[in-house]
């Protein structure tokens, strides 16, 4: 198992950044051949005395609601031959096309998974709808901004009409379908949607401006849905992510069938040029998993500072977790810092590349002592 001193240079990173004001606190846990290693930097906030971060201390984990939650609901829901990749959207929720244009009666689940739909990125629905059956109908009838399967284009709004169209496909909402069959099994007993005035206390809030938000979700889109989407909402800590990534490491541990992980994991074949599998992303270029993930990974990014990367060749999986955007949306306190708007990327590659060189420096070390 890696000692402190073999993680020292990757917890100097974190400590770093916190000293630099890229986020007040950190946690992040390691999993590496069946052995865990976790740990903590920093505290909630940037005032003396603030409560300090724990492995256990709970995060608004953002995107990573995507994986954790949808796209586990997809995977099941497909094992179960309730869901077909291909099947257009229109068949499952019709309000998606009424006049059936030719155009948006080629988007599917599986360009929704991929982001190759052709909806667009992201839009305010918090600033024009004020309900969330309103939010609904906007994403419903949102014009596409690009031919679908012909641009591969990150999409918080494909998610959330995924989302729909899975709990359709369940005939159940996507928190209670989770909750029993994917953070139970698996004793997920810290990852929720909405913790509640009881809990909220002891999450790190993720801003300040123009209004404090703590132990409620950050993304105002999943706000005005409830608190409860696909696209984000979740919460969650280190050791609840970390068994969610042994089930996938495992594959998936009679929760999913191995075969349904590879095809979900297997990065798509178009767009030209798409890093994105279904659901989950792969390496590529300048990857925030850094130099060391082999080819054979998968992982995703929150807007909070979250992230979360599987090494399907080495059973290995790293989670780290943040709230960056304390107190003003994450814009860097301090002016002298480079890459201003969003120092997080420089963080992430630099944190995995010295924590994976540690991890593989004591299993050879181990090795060879054997």
């Amino acid at each position: 198992m890696p000692t402190e001193a073999n993680l020292a240079n990757a917890r100097h990173i974190l400590t770093q950044a916190v000293a630099e004001k890229v986020f007040p606190g950190a946690a992040f846990g390691a999993l590496f051949a069946g052995v865990i290693h976790t740990g903590a930097v920093g505290h909630f906030t940037y005032t003396p005395g603030a409560p300090s971060v724990t492995p256990e201390t709970l995060f608004d984990i953002a995107s990573l609601t995507k994986v954790v939650a949808a796209t586990s609901m997809a995977m099941i829901l497909y094992d179960r031959g309730l869901l077909k990749l291909d099947t257009p959207l229109e068949t499952i929720l019709p309000t998606f096309n009424p006049q059936h244009d030719p155009a948006r009666a080629k988007v599917t689940l599986r360009m929704l998974l991929a982001h190759s739909s052709g909806l667009p990125a992201h839009e305010y629905l918090h600033k024009r709808c004020r309900t969330r059956d309103e939010a609904l109908a906007a994403c419903l009838t949102m014009p596409l901004v690009h031919e679908p399967g012909t641009t591969a284009v990150y999409s918080d709004i494909g998610f959330i009409l995924l989302g729909l169209a899975l709990e359709a496909i369940a005939g159940e909402p996507l928190d209670q379908f989770c909750a029993r069959e994917i953070f139970q099994p698996l004793g997920m007993t810290s990852t929720l949607w909405e913790p509640g005035p009881s809990l909220r206390a002891s999450i790190p809030p993720t801003q300040n401006t123009p209004q404090l938000i703590q132990g409620t979700v950050r993304d105002e889109n999943a706000a005005l849905l409830g608190g409860v989407a696909a696209h984000a909402g979740l919460f969650s800590n280190v050791p609840d992510l970390l068994r969610f990534a042994q089930c996938i490491l495992n594959g998936g541990e009679g929760l999913i069938q191995p075969a349904t992980i590879a095809l979900f994991a297997t990065r798509e074949s178009s767009p030209a040029g798409t890093s994105r599998a279904l659901g989950w992303d792969t390496p590529s270029g300048l990857s925030s998993s850094g130099r060391h993930f082999s080819a054979h990974s998968i992982g995703h990014l929150g807007y909070t500072g979250t992230s979360l990367w599987l090494d399907l060749d080495r059973s290995l999986a790293v989670v780290l977790l943040t709230n960056r955007t304390w107190p003003d949306h994450g814009t860097p306190q301090a002016a002298h810092l480079p890459d201003r708007q969003e120092p997080i990327r420089r963080i992430r590659p630099a944190f995995h590349d010295v924590l994976l060189k540690a991890l593989f420096a004591s299993s050879a070390s181990a090795t060879r002592s054997d």
